[in-house]
């Protein structure tokens, strides 16, 4: 059984952990990011359906026997609660939160080949479960990738299991990013957890989704974390 895996925001973070490690257990990995692999703009649903299309996806799922499929990339989005949202923070962050998951996850799908399994973790977030004050953006999106696993999960397609988990606070650039964010209400605790050793290595993630995407039973509860 040849075992591929899809794996966006794959140059660094936790993208960048787990592509290693898959290719360390034998799954030939496929990458797709702006900068490095396949290269695609995920803020741009024209130019992804363009290469989602353009059938090289297709020949990367031809021998497939088992398909995994990480939807890791994700943009903060515009921080704070004073003034207007910043329109194209603002589209950017549902595009590669949102848009480009679901375009993924329905392509892979489609163009699998018939015997394939598909397994999908979204990579989601607490603050897609619960209200974070200035992060309204960032809940919003992460909130429907999580409805949008738990309702595939309830279709029951043949052959597919998808989970949305969220990975807890892990040392990216994206904490950093909320770190400097002087607009942010809760941005002093994050600055403790990380002085104080609290944030989760990427390797360490990427060992635990791995882990988790691989188990018999997953996708029994397709909103979970670890």
């Amino acid at each position: 059984m040849t075992r591929k895996a899809i794996v966006t925001g794959h140059s660094r973070g936790i993208g960048a952990a787990l592509a290693a490690l898959l290719r360390a257990e034998g799954w030939e990995v496929l990458g797709l990011s702006r900068s490095a692999g396949e290269r695609v703009d995920l803020a741009d649903p024209a130019a992804l359906t363009a290469w989602l299309t353009g059938g090289r996806l297709a020949g990367f799922l031809a021998d497939a026997g088992e398909v995994l499929v990480i939807n890791n990339a994700g943009l903060l989005g515009p921080v704070g609660v004073d003034g207007p949202l910043d329109a194209a923070s603002t589209v950017a962050a549902v595009n590669v939160n949102v848009t480009a998951p679901i375009l993924l996850t329905d392509a892979v799908i489609a163009q699998r080949p018939a015997d394939a399994t598909v397994r999908v973790a979204h990579i989601s977030s607490g603050a897609g479960r619960r209200p974070i004050v200035g992060w309204g953006v960032y809940c919003a999106t992460k909130g429907a990738v999580d409805q949008h696993a738990a309702t595939l999960a309830a279709e029951g397609r043949p052959g597919v299991r998808i989970a949305a988990v969220a990975p807890g606070v892990v040392d990216t650039a994206m904490q950093a990013q909320i770190r400097g964010e002087d607009g942010f209400p809760l941005r002093d605790d994050f600055v403790a957890m990380h002085a104080e050793g609290q944030l989760r290595s990427p390797e360490e993630a990427a060992r635990l989704l791995l882990d988790l995407v691989t188990a018999d039973d997953y996708g029994d509860e397709p909103l979970t974390r670890i």
